[in-house]
């Protein structure tokens, strides 16, 4: 059983609930002699109670595979309802990358481009990521990349899908997606993009500004932490802000990358 002694946050309670619950059925169904135990963010017996009752939303646990595995999940995850999201998305955009990747990134949901083509991290954003992946100098190909949100949410202005940030509900229903991706893949180093995903992972009180780049053990890996969302560098007012929170973004990267590689070296010492 996994079990949270500490406070469960508030905002993504829900969340916590539904994704002990789903990784401490899932461990079972794998007969896991040494079930995962949490150190804090996820939780079944929660300290919490809400003044008013939760918002409750189907979630994604009944459209699960039996057999879990990345072609399974990329098959089911078509066919979910768990929330209103799917009505108006062309697809969900599941994570793609390395099995067994050493680093996942976690992104908020997948933007216009991602929804038409059904790839994660395609569009501005995307190319915005792998320029500042190369100057951290992490190789792709050990990383995985997915999103807390796996359709796209928007508002359409004339011809264009504006993004529009998914709320507290969407993010519960489809916690089992993500749930079900870090526990196949198991890796070393988490890294949120952006303040959603932060906030879905590390709980409604982190704050990106203050704590950006500063790793923390978690159930779901040894270190996780949260940086800049690219979309949000690309959004910037002006050429000198954009080149400041570009320079995050590299130095948050190369902070993740330093970690891959002492582990590196003491694997091979």
């Amino acid at each position: 059983m996994l079990v949270c002694v500490t406070r469960c946050d508030q905002r993504f309670w829900g969340l916590r609930v539904l994704a002990c619950r789903f990784m401490n059925t899932f461990l079972i169904a794998r007969h896991s002699p040494t079930p995962r135990v949490c150190s804090g963010a996820w939780t079944e017996i929660c300290t919490y109670t809400p003044a008013m009752p939760a918002r409750k939303a189907p979630g994604a646990t009944r459209y699960l595979p039996d057999i879990l595995g990345f072609p399974a999940l990329r098959k089911a995850v078509q066919k979910c309802h768990g929330c209103d999201l799917y009505r108006n998305a062309t697809q969900a955009v599941f994570g793609e990358g390395a099995s067994r990747a050493r680093v996942v990134l976690i992104g908020e949901q997948p933007g216009d481009e991602e929804d038409r083509v059904g790839h994660p991290f395609v569009g501005p954003a995307g190319k915005l990521l792998n320029r500042a992946l190369g100057e951290a100098q992490i190789d792709p190909s050990i990383a995985y990349f997915t999103n807390v949100v796996k359709h796209f949410k928007f508002e359409e202005r004339g011809k264009r899908r504006i993004h529009k940030k998914p709320g507290v509900a969407e993010v519960e229903a489809c916690a089992p997606w993500l749930v079900s991706e870090v526990e196949l893949i198991r890796p070393l180093v988490i890294l949120c993009l952006g303040a959603t995903a932060a906030q879905a992972v590390l709980g409604r009180d982190y704050r990106l500004t203050k704590s950006h780049g500063q790793f923390h053990p978690h159930a779901w890996a040894p270190y996780v932490s949260a940086t800049l969302h690219p979309a949000a560098v690309l959004r910037a007012p002006d050429r000198e802000q954009r080149h400041q929170m570009y320079r995050q973004l590299v130095g948050d990267l190369t902070g993740a990358r330093a970690i891959l590689e002492k582990k590196k070296s003491s694997a091979s010492s």
